[in-house]
């Protein structure tokens, strides 16, 4: 009951934040809903295809839909509020790499058994939604830019499974995931921590 309530959570801080970049994209009703529920779900639905869990359960449960629309509306009617809330918009998503980060490798490992698996498809959970976000509205994702994101999830997938395994209490592994993964994302992104990017090397050339 905990990890889907966290599940459904992460839905709707993630929908919000998908919200908001259609909104500022310009995009109408429809493309708002698309872009809220492919940021909310698109993780959640790799992870379950890879996992052989069909069908997704994003696209069957009633309570992710309900999260989803209340996130579209949400955005919509306090709009101007939402547009002011750029920062708190950030940490949303920060939380929601978070609880979908946790959520996805408990889920994961509790399937396969497999750690290897479970932090991939913890990450994956994390960041798949985003990613399709960024590209919907014209954006390079940041998973493959410079910025830490995909390496917050990472730990957090990582720690959870301490939980998973049964090392330390699962419900302390669990938000400890959360905590630890947001705190992540949010300190490096105040900071401008970032990783360093590749740079394209030319030869020299003779004079």
């Amino acid at each position: 009951m905990l990890l889907h309530s966290i599940d459904v959570i992460g839905t709707f801080v993630f929908a919000l934040s998908g919200t908001s970049a259609g909104i500022r994209r310009g995009f109408d009703f429809f493309g708002v809903f698309v872009v809220a529920m492919a940021t909310a779900c698109g993780g959640g639905i790799m992870r379950d295809l890879c996992l052989g869990a069909t069908p997704p359960v994003g696209l069957t449960d009633v309570e992710y839909l309900l999260a989803i629309i209340g996130a579209v509306l949400l955005g919509i009617f306090c709009q101007e509020l939402i547009m002011r809330m750029e920062k708190p918009t950030l940490w949303l998503d920060a939380l929601g790499l978070g609880f979908f980060a946790a959520f996805g490798s408990d889920k994961a490992y509790q399937i396969t058994g497999n750690i290897q698996i479970a932090i991939i498809l913890g990450c994956a959970s994390a960041v798949g939604g985003g990613c399709v976000r960024d590209i919907l509205t014209g954006r390079t994702p940041i998973i493959f830019s410079k910025e830490i994101y995909a390496s917050a999830a990472i730990v957090g997938s990582t720690i959870v499974l301490l939980g998973s395994a049964r090392l330390i209490s699962p419900t302390i592994a669990i938000w400890a995931a959360i905590a630890v993964c947001t705190f992540i994302r949010i300190i490096s992104m105040h900071y401008q921590i970032n990783l360093p990017p590749i740079t394209l090397k030319t030869p020299n050339r003779p004079k």
